[in-house]
């Protein structure tokens, strides 16, 4: 396979800085919708579901959250295949409109009470209308941030989508903060947490506007040339026939090494904070400020582990990530469970979060080097959702449905396991920086190389 590098990669720092900092601020809005849901969920549970006991009802609205995630394959699809062939910037520009659509929804959709069960109707509505979003927000970004970054930097720069993710859960920690400090706990669970889905709403007019004025990347540009001087009677397959017949082995690599990521994502981002309400006991508002500081200091660390694996290659740092997930899991959850000290609680959270680091902060490139560009989008993102549909939406109901059958550490071991299946899928992955498919042009790799060893070899 010959190295010819694409020479029409945007070079200025000036230009690629914009460009990052353009598609971020379009996924923190997405994704600061999407965790608002889980984040005020504690205020709102007994709104759209008023039977039953405390846990029962964090446990409606976790389903809830889980059946936004049956959305995100057919969103890896459809707006995965749809960025492979109309480009990057119009399908994450559709994507922030069905994601502020499903804010509103839920803004403005009156109780249980009120409406009956049309309430929990049009909750799991405005959540597949989400769900939908983010299931194409991942592939389309994360093409967009690798091919216009340059090379010898594309994990740093890449790093940033988890970044704007995680701004996405600050910002929406930060809308609670503020809210529990104007508000009291009963404005909160009657009104307050409408607020910031009517924010989320509104900001996604502002980012459908700044995701217009994107440049489109440039391989996807060679791509369509490539693709216009092709001659009509050669066929080429495309979509998801390229993608399984060409690419078997590589989707099975990247849904490996997704799993223990994501279930690990969403125990220590999302389901933590109720983990230590329910469970430890610790009040609203600390868990509230515990989970920001944390966040805080996990966003930072997206760069720092994005560049160190420019340095020493990504399978190195994923290493890292699955065998402190494997060795730490358990006794952090533990630990936490019985704490009713806020600085233990910060200390173990940010501990587990900086382990976290080795899988997010690569979760884009290490995909997006694997695929070329007529599928990138979509095979990044149609594996991705499957396993954030399988794996992470199910995170939050399995540990509530432990906790409420008296088996809550079952949890803890099943979140370990999940992690060593992304270890067997490192072991398994050759180095992606160095046999990296944004080096070439797709005219370069007609046939799949090697990238993957064993039983997953393409």
């Amino acid at each position: 396979m010959s190295q010819s590098h694409t020479s029409s990669v945007p070079t200025t720092p000036s230009r690629t800085t914009a460009n990052v900092v353009r598609g971020c601020l379009g996924n923190l809005i997405e994704w600061y919708d999407w965790f608002v849901y889980a984040t005020f969920s504690i205020y709102f549970a007994a709104v759209f579901f008023p039977e039953g006991n405390r846990t029962a009802q964090l446990l409606s609205t976790a389903v809830v959250f889980a059946v936004g995630f049956l959305m995100r394959p057919l969103g890896g699809w459809l707006l995965g295949a749809y960025a492979d062939r109309y480009g990057r910037r119009r399908a994450l520009t559709l994507s922030v409109t069905l994601m502020s659509i499903g804010s509103l929804t839920i803004a403005a959709t009156p109780s249980h009470e009120t409406i009956g069960l049309w309430a929990p109707a049009l909750l799991i509505l405005a959540r597949l209308a989400q769900g939908l979003s983010v299931g194409g927000e991942f592939g389309s970004s994360a093409s967009y941030l690798a091919e216009i970054a340059p090379p010898g930097r594309r994990g740093f720069y890449s790093s940033f989508q988890y970044v704007s993710i995680v701004l996405g859960q600050l910002a929406a920690l930060l809308v609670m903060i503020v809210l529990q400090r104007l508000l009291t706990e009963g404005q909160l669970e009657t009104w307050g947490w409408r607020v910031p889905f009517l924010i989320g709403a509104v900001a996604g007019l502002a980012v459908m506007y700044l995701r217009r004025t994107m440049e489109e990347s440039e391989h996807f540009r060679q791509e369509q040339a490539r693709a216009a001087e092709r001659d009509p009677a050669v066929k080429e397959r495309t979509g998801l026939a390229a993608l399984f017949s060409e690419y078997p082995r590589r989707l099975i690599a990247v849904f490996g090494l997704a799993i223990g990521g994501t279930v690990a994502f969403y125990t220590y981002t999302t389901y933590l904070q109720k983990y230590l309400v329910n469970t430890a006991g610790i009040p609203k508002p600390t868990v509230s400020l515990i989970g920001f500081a944390a966040l805080f200091i996990y966003m930072l660390l997206q760069p720092v582990a994005g560049h160190l694996s420019d340095r020493v290659g990504r399978r190195p740092v994923m290493f890292g990530f699955a065998i402190g997930g494997m060795v730490l899991t358990v006794p952090i959850m533990t630990v936490l469970g019985r704490t009713s000290s806020p600085w233990i609680a910060f200390l173990l959270m940010t501990t587990a979060l900086t382990f976290l680091s080795g899988y997010s902060a690569l979760a884009a490139i290490i995909k997006a080097e694997m695929f070329p560009t007529k599928v990138r989008a979509l095979g990044v993102g149609l594996p991705h959702a499957l396993v954030a549909a399988v794996f992470g939406g199910m995170t939050e109901p399995i540990a509530l449905a432990l906790k409420n059958g008296g088996h809550e550490t079952l949890f803890f071991w099943y979140v370990t396991g999940c992690i060593a299946l992304t270890f067997l899928a490192t072991l398994l992955v050759r180095e992606p920086s160095r046999t990296s498919l944004l080096e070439t042009t797709d005219a370069d790799h007609p046939a799949p190389a090697r990238l993957v060893r064993g039983v997953v070899d393409s």
